[in-house]
């Protein structure tokens, strides 16, 4: 059964404010590179909040009102069909409803990104994986992984919205080691797609300066401070991508910044055989979260 689409009405809508023409219901994207918006268009620009204390812990009283007030701003937004800027444990990222394929078209568009290239799912717990995937590994292995700076990439169950990453039977899952990314997930009540907050091929961001460009396509940046160091490139890298979906075996599509603690879990606890060496891994340009 296709899941509900709480952005039906608004996908009209949504989809004018990028620039897009609404396609058939169900259609299925055939790989074109969307232009990103032009600097002439006219936004009013997002709104900007800032958690209280450390965003990657959450806050307590009397803070707690602020960090409240920016998660019911975010889950209103995000259930209006809007996409949303947001801290992650590895970048900041942009995120919209996985179940909203006018937001999922408005993400490719902002980004300049090839309809071709996934976008991630996230989650804010465990259990919720698998409710949207086909699980083949133990859930000690998820437990161990998750949350943390992976995207593990399994079967997608048909609970997913059929226009999200149409062009393949597998889906990657997120559970940023992040409070706010775990606390709005669970807000939310539903999958979130998840890709980095950066023009397609441009480096990764790790404060909210870094993708300014972008703050008039979006209708609100969560802003929760520097993450890692800005100096190390490492930091940069995004989250590292297995594919978990063969029994007994891991493909590491991308090497990202957790790779070594990665192979290390799937490896020695869990007798995991590699697809090929993780040395001979490539590096994607996305999505990076």
């Amino acid at each position: 059964m296709s899941p509900a689409r709480p952005c039906r009405g608004l996908r009209a809508a949504v989809a004018a404010s990028v620039g897009l023409s609404e396609g058939p219901a169900g259609s299925a994207r055939k790989g074109r590179l969307l232009r990103p918006p032009g600097p002439a268009r006219a936004t009013p620009g997002a709104r900007l909040l800032r958690l209280p204390g450390d965003g990657a812990v959450r806050a307590a009283s009397p803070e707690r009102a602020g960090w409240t007030e920016a998660l019911r701003a975010a889950v209103a937004e995000l259930r209006s069909g809007a996409v949303v800027a947001v801290p992650t444990d590895t970048l900041y990222g942009l995120a919209c409803s996985a179940s909203c394929s006018a937001a999922l078209d408005a993400v490719y568009r902002l980004k300049g990104r090839s309809e071709a290239k996934p976008l991630a799912v996230c989650l804010g717990r465990v259990v919720d994986v698998y409710r949207y995937c086909h699980v083949k590994v133990p859930e000690g292995l998820l437990k161990d992984l998750l949350p943390g700076p992976v995207t593990l990439v399994m079967e997608r169950s048909e609970e997913l919205n059929k226009d999200l990453n149409p062009f393949t039977p597998l889906v990657g899952i997120r559970i940023p080691d992040h409070a706010f990314m775990q606390d709005l997930a669970q807000m939310f009540g539903g999958p979130l797609a998840l890709t980095s907050a950066n023009l397609s091929s441009q480096p990764s961001s790790l404060n909210v300066k870094e993708f300014q460009d972008l703050w008039p396509q979006l209708s609100l940046v969560i802003d929760g401070g520097p993450i890692g160091d800005g100096k190390s490139p490492r930091c940069r890298l995004g989250s590292t991508v297995v594919d978990l979906s063969v029994p007994g075996k891991f493909d590491i599509i991308r090497a990202g910044c957790a790779l070594e603690n990665t192979t290390a879990v799937l490896q020695r606890k869990y007798g995991l055989l590699p697809h090929r060496d993780p040395a001979e891994t490539w590096e994607a340009e996305g999505p990076r979260d």
